[in-house]
């Protein structure tokens, strides 16, 4: 099966391997959303998915074009990921986690060549997906402060990693974990580590049963003295020197996550004109869609997600043009995009009653997957206390 992003084949599932990413993604969204409805029932991971994904070339979109990959900056990354999130957002999520982690590679200079190399030669081949993991029980949000539980201990020949990460996304399917963890040496220094998933001593715990986003995998990985390579040491520094954060990877994160949550909402907003033109009560003799009130309602809903489109398309193109941007700017937008695509799902319940709320209907699921776009870093209460401190000068 050719996988090339650059190929002429025709893969008749996905389309011609030379059309554009967004017609790909378009081809898979309706394949994507019937399957959604299970595996949110099941909590079950759509590896399907991924599968589809990578023999459309969509895995690889954001590994630089000289090593075979899309060459995608975060503008189409966005789009891409609108298109899935609005299908089946578990699969955006984890898909948005393995983009961040290519975008970061292709930019930063602290990964090393042959590493960031190696990993995008095996997503352009097949499902080799990658991402960061951060949290932990005791430690919480790295965002907010204080150094991880995880220790990794420098032998004769390597490292060994112990600790025990929370809300892995995409555990079941990742292929590389790059841990967020502290050395045991005298002058203790914290960062990340390049870890293959599968080492003797590493286990999955499937502890994710969660309110939304239930296929996303999001489960406890667990370390125990797991030994790799020295020179899989990415990124590990001083603990002051993480005091400034890597501004790169937190717009990219900001902006991505945005677009998952936006997916969302537009599906319910789709869900509801559908009900709105359809539902035709006894008492009123014509459909919903006549009603004034539902006309109002719709409109506020329409108007929300125009804002969070020119958000999110204007700011990833920014970031594509090099523009030097703002992570506070990043996060009024991730808080924004977030809000109002929790807004335009809650009025699309006040409209749809009972309907919206039923388990046969997606509105249900849709409201139970946008609510979790207000936990993810950087959540609201941060972003709000440092643009207050910013207006005070403090």
């Amino acid at each position: 099966m050719v996988r090339a992003l650059g190929s002429v084949a025709v893969n008749e599932d996905t389309g011609p391997k030379n059309s554009g990413p967004v017609e790909r993604a378009l081809l898979l969204a309706p394949r994507f959303a019937a399957r959604a409805e299970q595996h949110d029932r099941e909590a079950s991971f759509p590896f399907e998915n991924f599968k589809d994904l990578s023999e459309a070339g969509l895995l690889a979109l954001t590994v630089p074009a000289a090593l075979g990959g899309g060459g995608a900056g975060a503008r189409d990354a966005a789009r891409i990921l609108g298109i899935i999130a609005k299908a089946d957002p578990s699969t955006a999520l984890v898909l948005s986690m393995h983009y961040i982690q290519h975008l970061v590679m292709a930019r930063s200079q602290r990964w090393p060549v042959r590493i960031a190399r190696k990993l995008a030669k095996e997503t352009v081949e097949g499902v080799a997906l990658i991402n960061a993991l951060r949290v932990e029980p005791e430690l919480g949000s790295p965002a907010r402060g204080g150094l991880p539980a995880t220790i990794a201990r420098r032998t004769g020949t390597g490292w060994r990693l112990t600790g025990r990460k929370i809300y892995s996304t995409g555990a079941p399917i990742l292929k590389w974990y790059a841990v967020w963890a502290k050395t045991d040496e005298p002058e203790i220094r914290v960062g990340l580590f390049l870890v293959p998933a599968g080492l003797p001593g590493t286990r999955i715990e499937e502890t994710w049963d969660h309110l939304g986003l239930r296929a996303s995998g999001s489960h406890d990985v667990i370390f125990e003295d797991v030994a790799f390579p020295l020179d899989y040491e990415i990124d590990v520094r001083q603990p002051a020197e993480w005091a400034t954060p890597d501004f790169t990877q937190g717009i990219l994160s900001a902006i991505l996550v945005s677009s998952i949550y936006d997916g969302v909402a537009r599906a319910a907003r789709d869900w509801l004109v559908q009900f709105l033109k359809e539902r035709v009560p006894a008492n009123l003799g014509a459909p919903l869609a006549s009603l004034p009130r539902a006309q109002e309602i719709l409109g506020a809903i329409e108007a929300r997600l125009a804002v969070s489109e020119r958000l999110i398309d204007s700011f990833a193109g920014d970031f594509d043009d090099g523009v030097l941007l703002d992570a506070t700017e990043a996060s009024a937008i991730k808080l924004t995009v977030t809000n109002n695509a929790v807004a335009a799902v809650e009025d699309a319940l006040s409209l749809s009653s009972n309907h919206g709320l039923t388990r046969a209907n997606p509105l249900e699921r849709h409201y139970r997957d946008v609510l979790c776009g207000r936990v993810h870093t950087p959540q609201d209460d941060a972003t709000r206390v440092t643009l207050g401190r910013l207006a005070l000068g403090l």
